[in-house]
């Protein structure tokens, strides 16, 4: 996946995106000198992200929150899809990653044959997801309260043309294209479930490059395309997705990916903390504004980020 995110913003504008900041307060005290020692003595968090612009604000956030405690954090940039993610930190070339827990249940674990039953509820996603990375010497912290799922992005006007309001809509179609990433091909939370579990066999699949999927169907390229819950564009009613009602998109909080050999030592249960803390303050609220800030070019993953742990007491 590919998202635009070159962005700047200013902490006073970001800070109004947000309504009143929550002062929630900082984990732990300690003069510099005690922050400069701790900085020798802790472990370091290699931290890789995937390759879109949420992605690269959630390294941030759990890697600056973490720097902030005094943890030693390198800052490894994307590593890819999610498959790439995984097999990323599964080899030690990170031990830290912020990744969704559908994607990590449906995909990665290839949980279901789409003949299987879908995790039903967010908790039993995550469970699943959990006792997967446990298999390779990993875990999971704890799951954010926002999720970001995968839909089928239609222009309004289409929908309305056609008739279509659900997912199973699209079979009236004598034919229609589908913008995804090239993962997408191979996922049962994408094309794969499109075609096995509804039945669309009239798809015609379009692999996105660097052009978004909302460029693509504004210039009438695509009929339809691989969109995310979070993005900007769906609070406009330009676009519109289709309700998905056999759940192939799953649950998709997320939570991060970590090593538990990086959470075995002195300093693991404060990791863990410090990560936690980070993950129940991203509301759906709070990361649509800051992917918003993103997508609008008015900050980049560093400064929104910042601004957003320093608003939540969380940075200085």
């Amino acid at each position: 996946m590919v998202r635009k995110h070159t962005r700047r913003a200013a902490r006073a504008a970001f800070a109004v995106s947000f309504g009143v900041a929550l002062l929630i307060g900082t984990i732990g005290t300690g003069n510099a000198g005690a922050a400069k020692s701790m900085t020798t003595t802790k472990p370091t968090v290699v931290i890789g992200t995937k390759n879109f612009a949420e992605e690269y604000i959630l390294g941030q956030l759990y890697g600056q929150a973490l720097a902030a405690k005094g943890f030693h954090v390198v800052y490894k940039g994307s590593f890819g899809s999610s498959e790439l993610a995984d097999t990323a930190i599964r080899s030690g070339k990170m031990n830290f990653y912020p990744e969704y827990t559908g994607i990590i249940a449906l995909d990665l674990a290839q949980k279901p044959s789409v003949k299987e039953t879908f995790p039903k509820t967010a908790h039993a996603t995550y469970i699943f997801a959990k006792k997967y990375e446990n298999t390779n010497g990993l875990t999971l912290l704890g799951p954010t309260p926002f999720v970001d799922s995968d839909t089928v992005t239609v222009l309004s006007s289409f929908a309305d043309t056609n008739h279509l309001k659900t997912i199973s809509d699209l079979a009236k179609l004598d034919s229609f294209s589908y913008a995804g990433y090239p993962e997408c091909k191979t996922r049962v939370t994408c094309l794969v479930g499109l075609k096995k579990v509804y039945g669309l066999t009239n798809i015609k699949f379009v692999s996105l490059g660097s052009i978004s999927v909302y460029t693509l169907l504004d210039d009438s390229s695509v009929d339809s395309g691989d969109g995310f819950t979070t993005d900007p564009q769906h609070k406009s009613a330009k676009y519109r997705a289709l309700t998905d009602t056999k759940h192939i998109f799953g649950f998709e909080n997320v939570a991060p990916v970590v090593s538990e050999k990086l959470l075995a030592g002195k300093y693991g249960t404060q990791l863990r903390t410090i990560s936690n803390k980070v993950s129940s303050l991203l509301s759906p609220r709070a990361m649509r504004a800051m992917d918003k800030a993103a997508y609008s070019q008015s900050g980049t993953p560093e400064s929104i980020a910042h601004d957003f742990l320093v608003a939540n007491g969380m940075a200085k």
